[in-house]
């Protein structure tokens, strides 16, 4: 009676939090999840530490689903770095939902998944909207555009890059935003989400991260580097406080030198398609 599974990080392409409505890309940097079933109680256990109440109501809520009357335990790794805007919640909310099923030996729609793994992150405060664009991306892979507000997919498609993250040395919890300094941008966010809406995901991007700089109070200086070597795809991640950028060559290499100057850690990866996945 154990399970495990896998789901990836996300960079955002459109941040939902001034309008419930978002945008995102899979990322290759992976979380682990191993749930055991024994017990009455459901415990969880990070590699590393943290705040475990996620893991723990996302496994609670595939039990209820189901009406398996068990405790679980639940241990998770991460690639993700905690708290900087590349969706590790989502990761470990999709990676722990997925473990859980694999124990219990069901199965569920992808997207009914990350519904669960979404009410989990709600239901325990660590997002504000719930986060369905970034859980969509990291279970599905590819790019995702996505309702926030009604947890709908409005598209997806697989797109392939190179992804370079610069991640300052500090924390920023998505559930202790401004979230009224993001939604008084909201008119221009919209704009940029309607043109990921038309495939414009690049601008769209970058459109976003400046609103977002600007609303959040972080510098533009890192997605200013990236335009001037000719980055034409570079955001502020989440609520940051990480940026990320779709590059390749040389301008993928002129970049990390640029990032490599700020204090802080420079991440290389690729974008992920093929979404999350149990281990037999």
């Amino acid at each position: 009676m154990r399970g495990h599974g896998i789901a990836f990080g996300a960079g955002t392409v459109i941040n939902a939090i001034a309008t419930y409505k978002g945008s995102a890309f899979g990322i290759t940097l992976k979380t682990e999840a191993e749930v055991t079933l024994r017990g009455d109680l459901v415990e969880g256990e990070i590699e590393g530490g943290g705040d475990t109440r996620l893991i723990e109501r996302a496994c609670e809520l595939v039990l209820e689903e189901f009406d398996v009357d068990s405790g679980a335990k639940i241990r998770t790794k991460s690639q993700v770095p905690q708290a900087s805007g590349l969706k590790s919640s989502s990761a470990a909310a999709n990676a722990t939902v997925l473990a859980t099923l694999r124990a219990i030996g069901r199965d569920m729609e992808p997207l009914d998944m990350v519904r669960l793994g979404v009410r989990a992150a709600l239901d325990t405060g660590v997002s504000i909207t719930g986060a369905f664009d970034d859980a969509c991306a990291s279970m599905l892979g590819g790019i995702v555009v996505t309702d926030n507000r009604n947890n709908e997919l409005l598209k997806r498609e697989p797109v392939e890059s190179d992804v370079i993250i610069y991640a300052p040395d500090k924390k920023a919890f998505s559930s202790q935003t401004n979230v009224a300094r993001s939604r008084a941008i909201g008119p221009w966010v919209d704009a940029a989400f309607d043109m990921a809406m038309r495939g414009e995901y690049r601008r769209a991007m970058t459109l976003n991260g400046f609103l977002y700089t600007a609303a959040l109070g972080y510098s533009p200086e890192p997605m200013m580097a990236a335009l001037e070597l000719g980055v034409d795809a570079v955001s502020l991640s989440g609520t940051g406080p990480s940026y990320v950028a779709l590059a390749s060559g040389e301008k993928l290499e002129e970049l990390r030198a640029a990032w490599s100057s700020y204090p802080g850690k420079v991440m290389i990866t690729r974008t992920n398609n093929t979404g999350a996945h149990t281990l037999r």
